[in-house]
């Protein structure tokens, strides 16, 4: 049915978002007791246009099968604030803000992202109605019995949101052969020519290679095939580089590369990042002025010597940078030995026993991150005599220095905080960490910095 009304689908999502802009403004000024006028229409008129046009080259109103709910919802707030901010350069230019009423405005700016999104979820509610009864549902096909389909499948088979259904895995090898590298009890349903023969007929909606590159002549010739069928056909590329950090396609003068270890704060992130890290640090500091010169006089009075203790440690691009902490104990190891902290240790003080249980003694941190060399949040650096252990024992460990360490991470909010007196405990820390920089948003900053609220008040491996 939403297949063959594509085309009045399409028009409807459109009218339906150019409605709801038009009717946030005019909800807003009917809260404020504006009359409508034509000041309001011309300001509804271009806000539609522009969100059209840009929704149009964002995509929005094509097919999102196969993409997240997220990935949706920032699209359309990265449009809508766009879109903010053309109207309010065009209106200081042209003299005319004065006549708009501010609060109306910025009531109307607020409004109409939660709008679009909201009727954007209804759609998804809709449609998951829809794929539970069995209707709007995509067939499936997947080329491989390696590691990579295995992984499609899966993912295919965990996500009810995509709306497929898997018609088989294809493979031009014989059973014998396959039935030896197919773990999963869903049996090849046939070779290639089986997979032509049924996307021809329509049979399949979607075709997913998975090959790996070194059968490049295969995958090239079954590509070429599927060109005389109406099929979707994705080539996932099992480029020894799956589980590497924010793989991406990009390209070099026109000329597709993939980019394997790239930082998610180059352009325009790692100024929203950045923003972050001035404007809640700024505030968490004026908050905690006052408790931090309390800390230093206890820490004056209960030890010797200096009130901040500094070490070194690896920051961005594994440079070098002296994180500060409120001095806890009687020791200050900053050489190739570095003993971490354990339960009960006879170095701690009492007073830094009592700030340790709460973190208290991060909070100098906070310096650094205004400075620029940490973050709020971001993987926990580590001393550097750690780190020189553990990144020639983990794969991958020094990746996590493509970004800031931070004040919290991760990590820390997944229970790997404190002592890591095993390898695997110091895995499972990185493999987190890399998480975090694959999966980046400011959305998942805000919640680890919640969430560390609670950790913190826990006391769960603070010692």
């Amino acid at each position: 049915m939403l297949r063959s009304n594509s085309l009045l689908l399409s028009v409807f999502h459109r009218s339906l978002d150019a409605g709801l802009i038009a009717l946030a403004l005019w909800g807003t000024a009917r809260a404020r007791e504006l009359e409508w006028d034509s000041s309001l229409t011309l300001a509804a008129a271009v806000a539609i246009g522009l969100f059209l046009l840009l929704a149009e080259a964002r995509r929005l109103y094509g097919s999102w099968r196969l993409r997240s709910s997220e990935d949706e919802y920032a699209n359309v707030l990265a449009v809508w604030v766009f879109v903010c901010a053309v109207l309010l350069v065009a209106a200081f230019l042209l003299k005319v803000s004065a006549i708009y009423s501010r609060a109306a405005i910025v009531a109307w700016f607020l409004v109409t992202p939660a709008l679009l999104m909201y009727s954007r979820l209804a759609v998804r509610a809709l449609l998951r109605a829809l794929r539970r009864s069995g209707r709007n549902i995509r067939a499936v096909a997947v080329v491989g019995t390696g590691s990579m389909a295995e992984s499609i499948v899966r993912r295919l088979e965990e996500t009810g949101d995509f709306g497929v259904r898997l018609a088989g895995v294809y493979d031009d090898r014989g059973p014998e052969r396959t039935a030896a590298v197919w773990p999963g009890p869903l049996k090849v349903a046939g070779n290639y020519d089986a997979l032509i023969e049924q996307a021809r007929t329509g049979g399949i909606d979607y075709v997913f290679i998975a090959l790996p590159t070194r059968a490049e002549k295969r995958i090239v010739e079954l590509v070429n095939r599927l060109a005389d069928t109406t099929a979707t056909v994705y080539v996932i590329p099992d480029l020894f580089i799956s589980d590497l950090m924010r793989a991406q396609w990009t390209t070099l003068g026109g000329l597709p590369a993939v980019s394997v270890f790239d930082s998610p704060f180059d352009g325009v992130n790692g100024w929203l990042k950045r923003a972050e890290d001035v404007v809640l640090g700024s505030a968490i500091l004026a908050v905690a002025a006052l408790p931090m010169l309390a800390i230093a006089l206890g820490v004056v009075l209960t030890t010797r010597g200096s009130v901040l203790f500094r070490q070194k440690r690896y920051g961005l691009s594994g440079r070098v940078v002296e994180v500060l902490k409120f001095r806890t104990m009687t020791a200050s190891d900053d050489g190739p030995q570095v003993a971490q902290a354990q339960r009960d240790d006879p170095r701690v003080t009492r007073f830094g026993r009592f700030l340790r249980a709460f973190s208290l003694d991060e909070l100098p941190q906070l310096f650094n991150v205004l400075a620029g060399s940490m973050s709020l949040v971001g993987p926990r650096p580590h001393a550097v005599a750690h780190n020189e252990e553990y990144r020639r024992l983990i794969h991958g460990y020094m990746l996590r220095h493509k970004v800031k360490p931070g004040i919290t991470g991760w990590a820390q909010v997944n229970g790997w905080r404190g002592e890591t007196d095993t390898l695997d405990k110091m895995q499972k820390r990185v493999a987190h960490d890399l998480e975090y920089v694959q999966n980046w948003s400011l959305w998942l900053d805000l919640r680890i910095l919640a969430m560390t609220v609670a950790v913190v008040a826990s006391r769960r491996n603070a010692y």
